[in-house]
C-alpha cells in the first residue's frame, strides 16, 4: 500500500476514534474523552470509548472486543495511551500484551503523569508509534481536559437567552420565556455536554430552577444523570426547599464565604448540598477562586447560565473561554430591563472581549450565536 493510502486510512480510522470519543461528552469527568479503534488487514476488529471515570478505558474496551485478533493489529486512538495506575491499570501494558504492532494517536496526553511516557513505553516494547494526525480536532474535543491540566481551571462557557436588544428580563423582572422552546431544548443539550452548570443565588431565588438536562418535572433519580449544579451564594440564601435540593438530580455544590451563617450551612448540608468555602472580597465570593476550586475537584468544563451579574463578573475576571447566546426576535426596551451582562464592563472599546470563530444558525424561531472569547493582551 502506498504512503498516501496509508495516511488516508490512518485519518479515516482516527476520525472514527474521535467520533467514538465524543459519545462520552459530559460523562468522563475528570478524565478526557477517548475513543479507540483496532484494525487488522484493513478491517475493524475492535472499538470502544471511555464511558465514565472508573469504567474501562477505550483501549481496554477495544482490546476486549478484538480478543486474539488484536495481534498484529493497528490501534487508532485520539489521545496518548496512559502508562500509570489510576482507577484502572495502564493501557500501555494491555496494548503490549495484546500484541498490537502499531499505535496511531492524534495527540500527546498533557497530564504530567503521562506526557510522552506512554509513547516511550510503547516504543521500548517494540510497538511502532505515529502521532500528530488530526491533532487540532483532538485538541478541540478535549479542550476542557487540556484547559484544566494546563491552566488549573475548567473550560468556562457563558450561555444566555436574550432579546434582540440584549435583555434577559423586562423592567418588571419577567424572564420566562424570552426564547423559544427549541432554544431552551438546545440549552439543555448544552448542559449535558458540560461537567457542571453554574448560576448565582439570585437566579435560584428568582426562578427556582432545577438546572438538569431534562425538561420534565421530577427529573432523573438519585444524584446522577447530568452535570453537577453549582450556586455562588456568599450569604447562603439558597432555600433548603428549592427545587435544586428538593427534586433530586445530580450533586449540588454551594460556594460561599467562610463567614456565612453556620445555621444556614447545616440546613443546606442536611438537604444534600456540598458547601464549599472560598475567599472573597467586599462580601462577594471570588469568581476566580470558585472556578479554580471546581477545577481542583476534577471538573473540566463549566456552563455559566447567569444571572446578569455572574455573567458580567466572569467577563470582568477574563475567565470565560466560550460564549453561546440564544437570541429571540423580541425588543424589550427600557433602561431598567435587565442586561445580559452586568459587572463593571469595559471602560474603553479596545478593552472589550471579542468573539472569534463566530457561527450563527437558526434554532426554532430564534438564533444561536457562539464562538471563542478572546481578551486584549491575550488573557
Amino acid at each position: 500500500m502506498s504512503r498516501r493510502r496509508v495516511i488516508g486510512a490512518d485519518r479515516r480510522f482516527l476520525r472514527l476514534a474521535l467520533a467514538l470519543a465524543a459519545r462520552g461528552a459530559g460523562q468522563t469527568d475528570p478524565n478526557p474523552m477517548v475513543g479507540a479503534v483496532l484494525v487488522r488487514d484493513g478491517r475493524v476488529v475492535g472499538q470502544g470509548y471511555h464511558t465514565r471515570a472508573g469504567a474501562p478505558h477505550a483501549e481496554a474496551v477495544a482490546l476486549a472486543q478484538a480478543g486474539d485478533r488484536s495481534r498484529g493489529a493497528v490501534l487508532y486512538v485520539n489521545l496518548e495511551p496512559c502508562c500509570h495506575f489510576g482507577r484502572t491499570p495502564p493501557c500501555v501494558d494491555a496494548i503490549v500484551a495484546g500484541g498490537v504492532r502499531r499505535v496511531v494517536a492524534c495527540m500527546r496526553d498533557p497530564d504530567p503523569r503521562v506526557r510522552g511516557r506512554g509513547f516511550r513505553a510503547l516504543r521500548a516494547a517494540g510497538v511502532q508509534v505515529r502521532m500528530g494526525a488530526l491533532a487540532r480536532e483532538a485538541g478541540i474535543l478535549n479542550q476542557p481536559f487540556v484547559r484544566r491540566i494546563g491552566a488549573g481551571r475548567p473550560l468556562v462557557t457563558l450561555k444566555a437567552g436574550m432579546s434582540l436588544d440584549g435583555r434577559i428580563a423586562t423592567r418588571t423582572g419577567e424572564s420566562r420565556w424570552v426564547t423559544s422552546p427549541q432554544a431552551r431544548a438546545a440549552a439543555r443539550e448544552l448542559r449535558r455536554r458540560h461537567d457542571a452548570v453554574l448560576v448565582g443565588v439570585n437566579t435560584v431565588l428568582r426562578d427556582d430552577p432545577r438546572l438538569t438536562v431534562r425538561a420534565s418535572r421530577g427529573g432523573p433519580g438519585g444524584r446522577g444523570g447530568g452535570p453537577v449544579r453549582v450556586v455562588l451564594d456568599a450569604r447562603l440564601r439558597t432555600p433548603p426547599r428549592s427545587r435544586l435540593l428538593r427534586d433530586g438530580g445530580p450533586q449540588v455544590i454551594i460556594v460561599t464565604l467562610r463567614s456565612a451563617s453556620a445555621g444556614r450551612r447545616r440546613r443546606l448540608q442536611v438537604a444534600g448540598a456540598l458547601v464549599l468555602d472560598v475567599p472573597g472580597r467586599n462580601g462577594q465570593v471570588s469568581i476566580d477562586r470558585a472556578v479554580r476550586e471546581l477545577g481542583r475537584r476534577g471538573i473540566g468544563s463549566v456552563l455559566v447560565e447567569g444571572g446578569s451579574e455572574v455573567l458580567g463578573a466572569m467577563l470582568d475576571a477574563r475567565l470565560a473561554d466560550r460564549l453561546v447566546l440564544f437570541v429571540a426576535g423580541r425588543v424589550l426596551g427600557g433602561r431598567a430591563a435587565l442586561p445580559v451582562f452586568g459587572g463593571r464592563g469595559a471602560s474603553r472599546l479596545r478593552d472589550a472581549a471579542r468573539l472569534e470563530k463566530m457561527t450563527v444558525r437558526p434554532v426554532g424561531r430564534d438564533y444561536r450565536i457562539e464562538g471563542s472569547l478572546t481578551f486584549p493582551g491575550g488573557a
